[in-house]
């Protein structure tokens, strides 16, 4: 069954600190919060994982961990956001023998959405839709209309990525897509309370 749950909030180097955008997510009832930090050292990236476990936890906000297996075990995180190149869903699973553990994927094309099916994990990234310069080097931007249809042939839960802001969220939302994540429409903004609560607005009054 998909699951239905709007925003989700990826946190990689945001203006108003990472607490303060934990903080805001926690408050307006956000489901997850992933923390990105790909080439901080990894004890910085534990540290930082350390204090947004302890403010997500025992909350409705469910705190994600990317890339860093490790990490996400040592804190006791909700669960671990894979890209492609990391280590296995499969692999990562075994290593986190937790049954209550969520364990998301980034897929960019229909071919890793196919294999996804097979691979069962709790929900995959679908994108980018649109033009984004938080990776390096950047995925192909797939478009709103394919990555709308990667999406209808998933049977899992799927989130839309990849440039997505309060603008053009609306297009996002009517092109069949119930969860999306943000970066920089987040991170960027000095108020993310403010930020946060225009997105959630446009999902409840568009989708939820």
């Amino acid at each position: 069954m998909r699951d239905r749950f709007g925003l989700y909030l990826v946190l990689t180097a945001p203006v108003a600190g990472y607490a303060q955008c934990t903080e805001a997510a926690v408050a307006d009832g956000v489901r997850y919060v992933q923390l990105r930090m790909k080439d901080a050292p990894r004890e910085d990236v534990l540290a930082t994982a350390r204090r947004l476990r302890a403010i997500t936890h025992g909350t409705a906000t469910r705190f994600i961990v990317n890339d860093f297996v490790d990490v996400a075990i040592a804190c006791d995180a909700d669960g671990v956001h894979l890209g492609q190149t990391d280590m296995s869903v499969r692999d990562a699973r075994r290593r986190w023998a937790s049954a209550d553990k969520i364990f998301g994927l980034s897929t960019h094309d229909e071919q890793q959405a196919r294999s996804a099916d097979a691979i069962r994990p709790d929900y995959i990234g679908i994108g980018p839709l649109f033009p984004t310069p938080t990776k390096n080097p950047p995925d192909p931007v797939l478009g709103l209309d394919r990555a709308a249809a990667i999406g209808r042939a998933s049977s899992l839960t799927t989130v839309a990525i990849g440039g997505i802001d309060a603008t053009n969220l609306p297009l996002v939302l009517a092109s069949g897509f119930t969860n999306f994540a943000v970066v920089r429409a987040v991170c960027a903004c000095p108020e993310p309370r403010l930020a946060i609560a225009e997105l959630q607005a446009v999902w409840r009054k568009l989708a939820s």
